[in-house]
């Protein structure tokens, strides 16, 4: 397979029709490999418009939801991210190829060590990977304000505490509802106590592991 081709592909005729022209962006999708993170049975179809699995019930984002995901964020060389669900690791060397550091919560142990295997076989040094369950609030580093948040999957309701992570001028990409009726946000926190929240498009995401919108849910 010409995974060259396939890459061109996938840039011309997945992410650009979904209306991302951020050539930063686009830029990252050429220049990173994709095939490197997907699972060796799916290495033909690394670059297909499809949910890759990964096991325990996660699979990958489709590329074109993961590069609108990037251009709304806007990420900047200077900023610390923070990821919830690391998956595959692909969206996470996108965020530290754009962004200064990059800290990532994955809740599946092995899912973890696989991603950090990836992401060390490529020579990243600016990310820090977790296990923990960050459906119900991410405790690792407490005083930490961060830039850009993105959630890899989707939530039933909108919980605002994970905004409050956000630094002043900080992003924050989730993606709420059930299917088939989802849609994306992006959360901006304009000042301290000043909020404002974007709906973007339509699409459909897989949930959020531990994301129950049940009486003792936290976000």
């Amino acid at each position: 397979m010409n995974l060259e081709r396939a890459r061109f592909n996938m840039i011309e005729q997945q992410i650009r029709p979904w209306d991302v022209f951020n050539q930063t962006v686009l830029d990252a999708f050429r220049f990173l490999p994709r095939e490197k993170f997907v699972p060796p049975m799916w290495h033909n179809l690394a670059y297909a418009d499809i949910e890759i699995p990964l096991g325990h019930g996660e699979s990958m984002m489709y590329p074109k939801i993961e590069a609108r995901m990037l251009q709304e964020l806007a990420i900047r060389p200077t900023d610390h991210c923070l990821e919830i669900g690391t998956g595959s690791g692909f969206v996470t060397a996108c965020m530290a190829h754009l962004g200064q550091q990059v800290d990532s919560v994955e809740i599946h142990l092995d899912l973890s060590r696989i991603a950090a295997s990836r992401l060390e076989a490529l020579e990243f040094r600016n990310v820090e990977l977790f296990v923990d369950d960050a459906s119900r609030g991410w405790k690792g580093s407490p005083d930490k304000k961060y830039d850009v948040i993105a959630v890899t999957g989707s939530i039933p309701e909108y919980f605002p505490p994970l905004e409050q992570r956000l630094a002043t001028g900080g992003r924050l990409f989730v993606v709420l509802g059930r299917a088939p009726a989802m849609h994306a946000v992006r959360v901006t926190r304009t000042e301290e106590d000043g909020f404002e929240r974007t709906r973007l498009f339509e699409t459909r995401l897989k949930p959020l592991t531990g994301a129950d919108p049940g009486p003792d849910f936290r976000f």
